[in-house]
C-alpha cells in the first residue's frame, strides 16, 4: 500500500502530463483517500511508542497525508477535496492529538525535536505535524466556510 501511494504521489506531483481523464480519476481516488485517512489517522499516534516505529498502518497513513497534501496543492482537485465531509475536522483533531502526544513523550512529529547532535532524521513521522498544517491550510485556501471552521 505504501508503494502504491508513493506511485500516486509521483503521478499527482507531475502536473504537466495529467489528462482530463486522469484528473477525473484523481478526484474519485481523492474521496477514497480522504475517507481512508479519516479512518486511519489515529494509527500515527502509535508511533510515539518505540516498539511501534515501523507500524504499517501508521506508515500508510503518513503516505495518505502526503498524497492528500499534494492533491490539495492542485487547484483542479482542491475544491473537490475542500468539500469532502469531515476531512478538515479530522486533520485539525489529529493535529491536536499529535501536539499533545509530542508533549507527553519524545516528540517524533517535528524535526526540531527529532534531531539530537549530528544524527540524521530517520523516523517516518518527522514532519507529520507540518504536513497536517499544510493540508489544513490548503483546505482553507479561498474557502470562507472552512476558514470559519478553523
Amino acid at each position: 500500500r505504501v508503494t502504491l501511494l508513493e506511485l500516486m504521489m509521483v503521478k499527482v506531483s507531475d502536473k504537466n502530463s495529467v489528462t482530463s481523464e486522469e484528473m477525473n480519476a484523481f478526484m474519485r481516488h481523492g474521496d477514497f483517500l480522504a475517507v481512508c485517512f479519516q479512518e486511519k489517522c489515529g494509527a500515527v499516534l502509535k508511533l510515539t511508542a518505540a516498539r511501534d516505529a515501523e507500524d504499517e498502518e501508521a506508515l500508510v497513513t503518513i503516505r495518505l497525508l502526503d498524497v492528500l497534501c499534494e492533491m490539495t496543492s492542485n487547484n483542479d482537485q482542491l475544491e473537490h477535496l475542500q468539500a469532502c465531509p469531515g476531512l478538515l475536522e479530522t486533520a485539525i483533531d489529529t493535529l491536536r492529538l499529535t501536539h499533545l502526544a509530542g508533549k507527553q513523550a519524545v516528540n517524533i512529529f517535528t524535526a526540531t525535536h527529532a534531531v539530537t547532535g549530528q544524527e540524521e532524521i530517520s523516523h517516518p513521522a518527522v514532519g507529520f505535524k507540518s504536513h497536517l498544517i499544510r493540508l489544513i491550510g490548503n483546505l482553507c485556501y479561498k474557502n470562507k466556510e472552512n476558514q470559519d471552521k478553523v
